[in-house]
């Protein structure tokens, strides 16, 4: 399997995030990446390509215009006056206040940010741009061709929504990726969340769309981040209306009841019959992983990606979470893996 990577995703380092009520060492960091991409090399799962360059229109396409061009400008805004460190949020627009972009860049992240766990970097454009780019290419090639081709994306994407960032997520690649493929002649695309959160940004990217099919399996937000998105009776508006399925699974859910939700999620695909998948693919539902809490083992991994492999249908995947920096490598590369050996 093709793997599609740059090394601009180390540009972004985050120093720190509010977790657990403190600030925290970030937990996404650029050794994810590292790790996987050693284990790739390792196993030879086959060539590793660097991406080629895209430009903004394919972002513009599911971002909104203001939103990406905060991000190109921020860091340079923010340092202007000599600040050296990350820039997080410090308030939320929320209930019942006026929903006006401010003027300063300070402002201007509060309004475009959902948590306070992911920060403006010295190097988060070129990352982002960059992670957008192995997205892009791809979704490329599968368009030529390719039956299935893993984007190593980092930062992550799939927290981010049309205008705002969230989960250590600014630009969403799964997003981007299917928006290119439509583009590209696919006439329908499913897009599977696998990962252990919610895939928030991309449901509100295509909650009202029929040409795009999501669906997600993860922790139940009435106790898991991001907590305000991803309940079952959420199943899209207008066009979309039908086309949005969320999977809500209790803390601690084992690989049997994982699978039957994989299982159900698989069902719906093969009855939609699109013309390529996308597949947000977080390992963070790894049973050592340190901020999630289901109990899939390495080989269940493995079983993962036979299970999709067996829709028959081209597939791009997107990496997302993961945090248990160690394993990382093994879990990410054991799907693409089984995927391939289906």
């Amino acid at each position: 399997m093709l793997t599609v990577y740059t090394d601009d995703h180390r540009l972004h380092q985050g120093r720190a995030e509010l977790y657990n009520g403190t600030l925290t060492p970030s937990f996404e960091k650029p050794s994810r990446a590292d790790m996987v991409l050693e284990r790739v090399i390792a196993t030879a799962l086959g060539e590793v390509l660097p991406p080629q360059v895209h430009g903004l229109d394919p972002i513009l396409k599911v971002h909104d215009e203001g939103y990406v061009r905060f991000w190109e400008d921020a860091w340079q805004r923010w340092s202007a006056s000599g600040r050296d460190w990350d820039a997080l949020p410090k308030m939320w627009q929320v209930r019942r206040l006026r929903s006006k972009i401010p003027e300063h860049v300070e402002g201007q992240l509060c309004y475009y940010s959902m948590d306070a766990g992911t920060p403006l970097t010295a190097g988060t454009w070129p990352a982002i741009t960059g992670a957008a780019n192995v997205a892009l290419t791809a979704a490329d090639r599968l368009l030529a061709g390719d039956k299935a081709v893993f984007a190593l994306t980092r930062p992550p994407g799939h927290h981010a929504a049309r205008d705002y960032c969230g989960g250590y997520c600014y630009f969403n690649n799964a997003a981007i990726a299917a928006q290119r493929l439509r583009d590209g002649g696919a006439r329908r695309v499913a897009v599977l969340d696998v990962d252990y959160h919610h895939g928030n940004g991309t449901q509100d990217i295509f909650y009202q769309r029929a040409d795009v099919l999501f669906l997600s399996i993860h922790g139940d937000p009435r106790s898991e981040y991001p907590f305000f998105l991803g309940f079952a009776d959420e199943e899209g508006e207008g066009e979309g209306l039908g086309y949005n399925v969320n999977y809500p699974l209790s803390a601690g859910t084992d690989a049997p009841t994982w699978f039957a939700a994989l299982d159900a999620a698989c069902a719906r695909i093969a009855a939609y019959a699109p013309d390529a998948l996308v597949i947000s693919l977080g390992v963070d539902t790894y049973e050592g992983d340190p901020i999630s809490r289901f109990a899939l083992q390495h080989d269940d991994f493995t079983r993962m990606g036979a299970r999709l492999s067996r829709l028959g249908i081209p597939t791009q995947f997107c990496f997302e979470g993961g945090y248990a920096v160690e394993p990382i490598g093994i879990n990410a590369v054991n799907v693409l893996a089984g995927f391939e050996g289906a």
